[in-house]
């Protein structure tokens, strides 16, 4: 609808006018409110999928008093000519934002709604929380902009899927008050439940690992490693603990050498490709193994001038020293370099030259 086509009586008109003149209000809180927002966010640890902002047209704005201009005594009783929204991830997490807003901003909690307390069974409207808010001179004030504390303004917060429903549900004309047939109302309201409760269900996956991840951090912590499945969450917490630090420490006093850190987090698919289970695997592969990997790593750097080696030398040796033990020979240690280093031809001439110097290695022959 073009502005031309519109007709307002002069209370209408009126509350244009106001509108022209804090236009750059509006505009000064569209660039200040979202650095704030986002500011708390960081400071509360909370990832969102978007932010959006927008100040409404003049064009909108003429729209809406045309329809019903008369609810409004002035441009300050229209809290939504400047509108955010923010999108999380997860159900759970909206309420996170609902208290980082909260203290962020004074709410009118009469004109604000949670519809997700309101959403009935047979609706199939979007769920959200909108807040009606204010910035308090304590959050921000410019004296330049003295109404700037004065307008409300509107935070809409819902989840990805509920923004995706909200957005589909507005291009079906649903929304616009085009009537629509029972057959396709019948597969929008299944579609509705279906984001519902895979919205449900993406939060409570989210619980249940995070308290699986203080499990298994509470048993690696106790030591009771035969109870933990080796997986990434649980070799992560056995890296804090440094467990091959003291064979590393061991091979670097071959040279003096300085220990360069790395990420062993990559030996992980190497250890369960070698066939471990638990965390207790790698326990008994350090405490059986540990001096066959020291004799290979005297032979990799006794006679020479290194002074840094990487941390990874550790498990590399040690997962050396089974595979050789274990009678893996030429073709089990290819498969083990190929796993570390990535399939190449080099794999393979590196496997024969360590299976030559087997017979050197003292740990071969006990």
């Amino acid at each position: 609808m073009s502005q031309s086509t519109i007709h307002l009586d002069p209370h209408g008109e009126q509350i244009l006018r106001e509108y022209r003149s804090l236009l750059p209000v509006y505009t000064k809180m569209e660039e200040v409110i979202p650095g704030k927002i986002k500011e708390f966010f960081d400071q509360a640890g909370i990832i969102v999928a978007a932010m959006e902002h927008r100040v409404k047209t003049e064009s909108s704005l003429a729209g809406k008093l045309e329809l019903k201009g008369g609810k409004y005594k002035s441009i300050l009783d229209i809290t939504d000519i400047l509108g955010l929204r923010v999108i999380t991830f997860y159900i759970d997490d909206v309420d996170k934002v609902a208290s980082v807003i909260e203290r962020l901003f004074d709410i009118d909690w009469e004109q604000s709604v949670d519809k997700r307390k309101i959403h009935e069974i047979d609706s199939f409207g979007y769920l959200s929380l909108h807040y009606i808010c204010s910035i308090p001179e304590s959050t921000y004030s410019d004296p330049a902009y003295p109404e700037l504390n004065k307008i409300r303004f509107e935070v809409q917060m819902r989840t990805v899927l509920q923004h995706a429903w909200a957005n589909m549900n507005h291009d079906t004309g649903y929304k616009s008050g085009v009537e629509v047939p029972k057959e396709y109302l019948r597969n929008l309201s299944r579609l509705a439940g279906m984001l519902e409760l895979a919205d449900e269900q993406f939060s409570r996956i989210r619980t249940e690992l995070n308290d699986y991840r203080r499990r298994i951090q509470a048993l690696v912590a106790s030591g009771n490693l035969g109870e933990v499945p080796l997986d990434g969450d649980s070799f992560r917490s056995y890296m804090e603990l440094q467990p091959f630090s003291r064979l590393t420490k061991r091979m670097a006093a071959v040279n003096q050498a300085e220990i360069q850190p790395v990420s062993l987090m990559p030996y992980l698919a190497v250890f369960k490709g070698l066939g471990f289970k638990t965390l207790e695997d790698i326990e008994k592969l350090i405490g059986e193994y540990s001096e066959a990997a020291y004799q290979i790593a005297c032979y990799q750097i006794g006679l020479t001038d290194l002074d840094i080696i990487s941390e990874s030398i550790a498990p590399q040796d040690l997962c050396i020293a089974f595979v050789l033990k274990n009678g893996g020979g030429k073709n089990g240690l290819k498969h083990l370099f190929d796993m570390i280093n990535g399939e190449s031809e080099s794999n393979e001439i590196l496997a024969e030259m360590l299976v030559g110097q087997a017979s050197d290695f003292p740990f071969m022959n006990q």
